[in-house]
C-alpha cells in the first residue's frame, strides 16, 4: 500500500522517516500519538501495528479520510484510531490532553501556525516529526517563482521551532526533509 501511495497523488512518508518514528514510539512506550495530515491512514496504520499506542489522526479531505477509515478497519486497528475529519487549524485548538509523538504532515504553509498548538499538545519528552521541511532543497536553496512563498513559510517555521529553548532539533535529508524536534 505503502508503495502504491508513494507513486499516487496522495504519497505517504519516506521509509527511512517512517522506520525513525516506529522506533522512537517503541523506544518511548508512546501511548498516544498524534497525526496531522493523516492522508489514507498508512502511517497511523504502521504507528498502530507496531505499538500499543492510540492514534488521534487529523485529515481534512472527505475522500482520503474515507480511504483511512477502510484501511484502519481493514488491518483492525479502528478501536485505537480516533480520526478526526476537519481542518486542522479548527481542530488543534480545542484538543486536549498529550500527545508522546506528533507527526506534523498537514499543509506546510501552516506549520508555524499550528507550532503553539503542538507545543502544548506534546508531553514533556516527546517528540515532534516535521515532514518535508527541506521542500526539494528549496527551503535552503532557490525556489521556483511559483513556490517562494512555501519555502518561505517552511523557513519561518524552521527558525521558530530551532529558536525555541524548549526544543532540541536536529534535520535529516530523508525524503524531502524531515526535522525531529525533541522537546526537553
Amino acid at each position: 500500500m505503502r508503495a502504491r501511495a508513494k507513486e499516487g497523488r496522495d504519497p505517504t512518508c519516506a521509509d527511512e522517516t517512517l522506520a525513525l518514528m516506529l522506533d522512537a514510539a517503541a523506544e518511548c512506550s508512546a501511548q498516544n500519538i498524534l497525526e496531522i495530515g493523516a492522508g489514507e491512514g498508512l502511517t497511523s496504520i504502521a504507528f498502530l501495528l507496531r505499538t500499543g499506542a492510540r492514534v488521534t489522526a487529523i485529515e481534512k479531505d472527505a475522500a482520503r479520510a474515507a480511504r483511512a477509515r477502510e484501511n484502519f478497519a481493514a488491518f483492525g486497528v479502528a478501536d485505537r484510531v480516533q480520526l478526526i475529519e476537519d481542518d486542522a487549524a479548527a481542530v488543534l485548538p480545542g484538543l486536549s490532553g498529550t500527545f508522546d509523538i506528533i507527526f506534523l504532515d498537514g499543509p506546510k504553509v501552516q506549520y508555524v501556525s499550528y507550532f503553539p498548538h503542538i507545543k502544548r499538545l506534546l508531553s514533556a519528552g516527546g517528540t515532534l516529526f516535521s515532514d518535508d521541511v527541506l521542500l526539494y532543497g528549496w527551503v535552503r536553496g532557490e525556489a521556483p517563482k511559483k513556490r517562494r512563498m512555501l519555502a518561505a513559510h517552511i523557513r519561518e517555521y524552521l527558525e521558530t521551532l530551532q529558536a525555541d529553548g524548549d526544543f532540541r532539533t536536529e534535520i535529516f535529508p530523508f525524503g524531502e526533509g524531515l526535522a525531529v524536534s525533541k522537546k526537553l
